[in-house]
Parts: C-alpha cells; structure tokens; sequence
C-alpha cells in the first residue's frame, strides 16, 4: 500500500473507532488526528474536511467489491443491489451513524449523488411514452426511496440478513411494477 493511502487508511481507521464511542457531530479532526498520532496539517492535506473523509472511506471499499469500471459502468442488477446490502450490512454501525448526517458535504448527499446514474440506468430500460416528461421526479424518488429503505434497515437493532433485505426491495419494486401494468389495462 503506497504511503498516501496507508496514511489516509489511519484516518479511516481512527474515525472507525471513535465512531463506536460517540457521534460523529461529536468528532472533531483533532480527535481523528490524536487518535492515529498524525497530525492536523497531514490529514488536511488527504482530506478537505472529516465529511470528505466518511466518503473516501465508501468510495475506497466499494471499488474492492465493484472494480471501478463495473461501479461506473454498473446497469442496476438485483445482484449489485445485494452486494451493496451485504456491504453497508457489514458495517452497519459505521453506516448507521454516518447516514444520520444530512447536508452538504454529508456521506447521505454523496451516496445519493451516485444512486442518481444509477436509476438513471435503471429508468433507461423503461420505454419512453412510460416516463413520460417525468423522468427526473421517478429517478430521484427512486433514489430517495432507496436511501430511506436503508437507513430505516441499518438502525433496526434486530435488521434481517442483506439477502432478506434486498430481496424485500425487489419485491416491491415488483409489487408496484406489476399494480402499474395492471392499472394500465
């Protein structure tokens, strides 16, 4: 591992830790930087700000599961999805915390900016007359939809398994799928 990523891996692993003592409102960079005996100047030089170093973390582990070709690239599959469960599952603790935070900058705007391409995909496999002049609304309700599924999920103290999960997503994106054809006969 090159110097610059075992760096910013000590930082990831500091707020990991202080995250399982407190919220992360209550984390400051100082208490990041006194965990892992760097210091502040180091860790501005990674990271523009504590938010920035929430979303390096995602964006580093998901690109171990996904290739970053595959992430980018990615159609929406019901086998990504779970993989995603099976991801955030995982570390749910982490993630739990981290989604709270809402605004800019946040891991929850970061998230949702990359679920947008994603239904966007999704959305492009649907005809046309179907979206009609919609399109943007259904992408950003799906996308929405997704998040708040997730959190509800990871802050359930007794939440079901990732496969359980996902496939309760797939269910009901079927469920409305199929109420929407047959309104539509």
């Amino acid at each position: 591992m090159p110097y610059s990523n075992a760096t910013k891996q000590a930082f990831a692993d500091a707020l990991r830790k202080l995250l399982e003592q407190k919220s992360f409102a209550k984390i400051s960079v100082s208490h990041i930087c006194e965990e892992c005996g760097m210091n502040r100047k180091s860790f501005y030089y990674h990271f523009k700000d504590k938010y920035d170093l929430v979303n390096w973390i995602f964006d580093t582990e998901i690109t171990k599961i996904f290739s970053e070709e595959e992430w980018k690239n990615a159609g929406f599959t019901w086998d990504i999805l779970e993989k995603i469960c099976e991801y955030f599952y995982k570390h749910r603790t982490f993630y739990s915390k981290v989604l709270q935070i809402e605004g800019q900058n946040s891991f929850t705007e970061h998230f949702r900016d990359i679920l947008v391409p994603v239904n966007r995909k999704f959305l492009a496999m649907v005809e046309e007359e179907e979206k009609g002049e919609h399109e943007e609304f259904y992408i950003h309700f799906f996308s929405d939809a997704f998040l708040a599924a997730l959190v509800r999920w990871l802050e359930d103290r007794e939440c079901v398994s990732p496969q359980e999960f996902s496939a309760l997503l797939r269910s009901s994106v079927e469920m409305i799928a199929k109420y929407v054809l047959q309104s539509q006969k």
